[in-house]
């Protein structure tokens, strides 16, 4: 799919399964909110909506409809925050919720988002806010609104408020994005002519840490999101490639090539210190990542003949598979709650995300395309954004963890292509 594939092009495919998973119980992941199950709510376009610079009801439907727990119809009867609404009508049209709001432009420039939140079930109002806002943080409000409404609706945090990373390319020319939930608000964090691959946030949402060619080899580095400062941190003999945060933040694992084979090791995100390798074979261990209590690290590895997922101690020591299905494996993501490994997983010719339940091993396949990568799980664990090619470009999707609802993100113009997504933390 991309030039530069860190994962593929570094593992040896093909070879024999030494063993097979036998065939498990049905998938056991609670998933709750889809399909038939999902919230029936019926949203009103806001009041004076088209006069503001971003449509608030535009922008929540779509995160109501991405989330996977909601399912949304139009509300045309209803005007806004202060009308007063016919819940019997709509609880006879088996709509559990009805939203409508206003957007008001005020005289110092900034816009008075305003909105109420229905129960159609049992007669009465479950939620009213007002956000006055600059006209740059409209869509942000908009998200917000979004998470308020899914936790009130489903106790379950929404993700729209928080943001991604990803990579652009166009041309020759390749951007660290930052963007939006969505997709979309996108600001350049690094452009360069050499490639930029494997972006990670940091638990706090503050720093990326991301490889960069643009001395001429892989080495990793580290960047304030706000101010831009950036400081390398592994630039070893060989590559260096696929950071990894520990949960505190104080740690990255990262593959290194310094004394042959790419190996795991660790080292202090700060840099400045040496690293500690922690994983020893005689095959091409790459794509680390922590689980979220810090205590493992899975990782990728051809040394049982195909590249197939592992784990090892965070302090080091010895490496157990954790992927069975299928001959090749690779690029894999925790759950926040530890309990789902999401990954890529070869079918023929196709490249596809799957979730395996860490402690069945049970597995499902999400996705039907022909191209997909870098899966990566939302901050609530409901959501998995990932890479694929839709259309002749390279697109970013989110998919609940049934596969029951996929969602493209905005596409960018020009024929770039959009890569290499990693879903920032809670905390924006």
């Amino acid at each position: 799919m991309q030039s530069i594939d860190h994962a593929r092009r570094a593992l040896v495919a093909g070879g024999a399964l030494a063993a097979l998973v036998p065939a498990r119980a049905q998938f056991r992941v609670e998933i709750a909110g889809i399909g038939a199950t999902q919230v029936p709510v019926a949203l009103a376009t806001f009041r004076d909506d088209a006069a503001a610079p971003v449509s608030i009801s535009t922008v929540l439907r779509a995160d109501l409809e991405r989330s996977g727990v909601v399912r949304t119809q139009p509300a045309d009867g209803v005007a806004d925050e202060r009308s007063v609404v016919d819940l019997g009508a709509w609880r006879a049209k088996a709509v559990d919720a009805v939203v409508a709001g206003s957007v008001q432009k005020l005289a110092d420039g900034r816009f008075d988002v305003r909105y109420k939140l229905w129960d159609a079930v049992r007669g009465d109002e479950m939620l009213g806010q007002s956000k006055v806002v600059l006209a740059a943080d409209l869509r942000l409000a908009a998200h917000r609104t979004a998470d308020e409404i899914i936790q009130k609706l489903t106790g379950m945090r929404g993700v729209n408020a928080t943001r991604i990373a990803y990579v652009i390319k166009q041309g020759r020319r390749f951007t660290l994005q930052i963007a939006d939930a969505d997709g979309e608000g996108g600001q350049a964090a690094l452009a360069s002519p050499e490639p930029i691959i494997s972006p990670a946030w940091s638990p706090d949402g503050r720093r990326l840490a991301y490889v960069s060619f643009e001395t001429q080899k892989a080495a990793v580095w580290v960047q304030d999101v706000v101010t831009g400062e950036r400081r390398m941190v592994a630039s070893f003999r060989g590559s260096n490639s696929a950071p990894a945060w520990s949960p505190d933040g104080s740690r990255l694992a990262l593959t290194l090539s310094q004394d042959g084979l790419a190996q795991l090791y660790t080292l202090a995100s700060a840099g400045g210190s040496p690293p500690v390798r922690l994983t020893t074979s005689s095959g091409i261990d790459t794509e680390p990542v922590y689980s979220p209590d810090g205590r493992t690290v899975y990782f990728v590895s051809d040394r049982g003949g195909g590249p197939q997922i592992y784990k090892v101690p965070a302090g080091g020591g010895a490496a157990d598979r954790v992927t069975f299905s299928g001959s090749y494996n690779i690029s894999p993501s925790i759950s926040p709650d530890g309990k789902l490994l999401s990954y890529v997983t070869r079918q023929g010719n196709a490249y596809r995300v799957a979730l395996q339940e860490l402690e069945s091993g049970t597995s499902i396949v999400l996705s039907d395309t022909q191209d997909d990568e870098s899966p990566s799980f939302a901050p609530n664990g409901r959501l998995i954004l990932y890479a694929t090619r839709q259309g002749g470009a390279e697109v970013l999707m989110t998919t609940t963890l049934d596969g029951k609802i996929k969602t493209p993100l905005v596409r960018i113009a020009n024929g770039a292509d959009m890569r290499e997504p990693a879903w920032g933390p809670f905390g924006r």
